[in-house]
């Protein structure tokens, strides 16, 4: 991995500012209560607890924007990779909401797996390497999804993001 790379990944992961919407007019903040409101609805069965489920969506917002991504999106994914359980891990070690690969802490964090436990820095994470994955594929979704899942060329992943994504679509 280039340098550059790497510390941009590492800049975009060290922000530690907690999730705090900004909005530039009341009808962004009206649109997001909207988002809110229907995200929690549907993903109510899977986080039952409401102050959990709040705090979830509120970080998969922030998190989302920040690296210019479509929540959809990254709720697809998380969908795909963990059915949203925050303490997943995978067969080859992938941890937490998005499925962060421990080797990610020594490349761009402070080394300590133990952290991509955490709800904010799972999801700043996926969200940063998601966002590089973009990039580096020229903003071609279905390259970087197979990219991010370490299976680049085959279909069954990316294809099943795609329609998990349009299950979390908000209308424009």
């Amino acid at each position: 991995m280039a340098d550059s790379v790497r510390l941009a990944l590492s800049n975009a992961i060290k922000d530690t500012h907690p999730p705090q919407p900004v909005f530039r007019d009341e009808a962004g903040r009206a649109r997001y209560q909207q988002w809110l409101a229907a995200m929690s609805d549907r993903l109510k069965r899977k986080l039952p607890d409401d102050q959990v489920r709040l705090e979830f969506l509120q970080s998969v917002w922030y998190e989302s924007n920040r690296a210019g991504l479509d929540t959809g999106m990254v709720l697809g994914l998380i969908q795909v990779e963990s059915a949203y359980r925050k303490y997943a891990v995978s067969m080859v070690g992938a941890r937490g909401y998005m499925q962060v690969m421990p080797f990610w802490t020594n490349v761009i964090g402070d080394s300590d797996r133990s952290k991509l436990f955490h709800m904010q820095t799972n999801l700043r994470y996926g969200c940063s390497i998601l966002r590089m994955y973009l990039d580096m594929e020229n903003g071609n979704t279905y390259l970087a999804l197979g990219r991010y899942n370490g299976s680049r060329g085959k279909p069954a992943y990316p294809n099943s993001v795609l329609a998990a994504w349009e299950k979390w679509k908000f209308p424009s």
